[in-house]
């Protein structure tokens, strides 16, 4: 079998059967699944010899394993991935699960923040699984910054963009800034900032500190130069990634014998800034896009998947996405519709938010 070959061009439709009814059984239960009972669930009545038999075959293709000897079999992530693209039926989303979806966001139409705490929360709710949702960046016009010392070592800088968002950040002021250093910087940023937009803003500061440089004190200079870097790196990354519900990953079953996958995974999440990157990903085209298991170093040790869909403004413009984080035995013929079905709406009550 060459690199480029389709494995599941190699089945007939006995294998195919066995295949997908295997990975369902998987799906469903999470155990290893034997041969007599695929023979009682398949299509075609076979004996549970021949249904061992394709089974072999099925793993020497590298799309089963037998996680003990004896054992019935699982698939692998070879497996998954081939039963997704090109075995997986995923059905429209079914009316109930699409009225909660909307009843969940549209109590809180016109809020931003509310409409995607709640989007995280409705995700992680209909699939049990983990929900991650990023936030679009702000890119709306600056109106005013202002800058409040809150002791010696920390500051808030408090940005107001013209369609009226408030946002705080915490920072470390250079030492020694006084409150005549803080007005001074204020005053310097909110006359040259207005009508900006956030991902302008270190440009123009950074032109405008060059052309007045003798003019502004060291100290006011390097206090804007510290507040407006609270903006331009990556820690505004952290701040865009919503996490909920990563307790669902954790059950009875769970706690028995992959406790430690689970401490894997939690460690994953908290690595937010990689999440991040994952989940712009899916930025890079329209519709729902699966990544499971090792396919991204991110989950080379959890064995998890995710399935994740960017979702758009008016303009047919990526601004983020929604995803949902679970064991590489997610349901994804469940899964897919609900996040696929949630980008849109997300994009949709964005668009006439903004």
């Amino acid at each position: 079998m060459t690199e480029t070959t389709n494995p599941i061009s190699e089945l007939n439709d006995r294998s195919r059967d066995v295949f997908r009814r295997l990975v369902e059984s998987y799906i469903e239960t999470g155990e290893p699944v034997g041969s007599r009972t695929l023979s009682r669930s398949l299509t075609e009545r076979i004996s549970a010899a021949t249904v061992r038999n394709v089974m072999q075959d099925l793993e020497h293709l590298g799309l089963l394993s037998s996680p003990h000897v004896s054992a019935g079999r699982v698939p692998t992530e070879l497996g998954l991935r081939l039963f997704v693209d090109s075995l997986l039926e995923v059905t429209d989303l079914p009316r109930t699960d699409r009225k909660k979806i909307e009843t969940s966001l549209e109590a809180d139409q016109g809020d931003i923040a509310r409409i995607l705490d709640q989007t995280s929360a409705v995700l992680s709710g209909l699939t049990k699984g983990a929900a991650l949702v990023l936030a679009p960046k702000s890119e709306a016009p600056i109106k005013h910054i202002e800058f409040v010392s809150l002791s010696p070592e920390r500051a808030l800088v408090v940005l107001v963009t013209a369609d009226g968002n408030v946002e705080n950040r915490l920072f470390t002021p250079p030492p020694g800034q006084t409150p005549s250093a803080m007005r001074e910087a204020a005053n310097f940023l909110n006359a040259i900032v207005q009508g900006h937009t956030l991902s302008e803003l270190g440009q123009v500061v950074a032109r405008e500190i060059e052309r007045h440089r003798r003019e502004l004190d060291t100290l006011a200079r390097d206090l804007v130069e510290s507040g407006v870097a609270v903006w331009d790196n990556q820690g505004e990354d952290h701040e865009r990634l919503i996490v909920r519900g990563q307790s669902n990953l954790i059950d009875d079953e769970t706690i028995g014998h992959d406790l430690e996958r689970i401490k894997n995974l939690f460690d994953d999440i908290e690595r937010k800034c990689e999440l991040v990157e994952f989940l712009e990903l899916a930025e890079r085209g329209e519709g729902v896009r699966v990544f499971i298991g090792s396919e991204n170093k991110l989950f080379s040790l959890s064995g998890s998947s995710l399935v994740v869909s960017p979702y758009m403004n008016a303009d047919r413009k990526i601004i983020g996405a929604v995803g949902v984080i679970g064991p590489t035995r997610l349901n994804y013929g469940r899964i897919v519709p609900i996040v696929g079905y949630t980008a849109q709406l997300v994009g949709r009550m964005l668009s006439e938010t903004s």
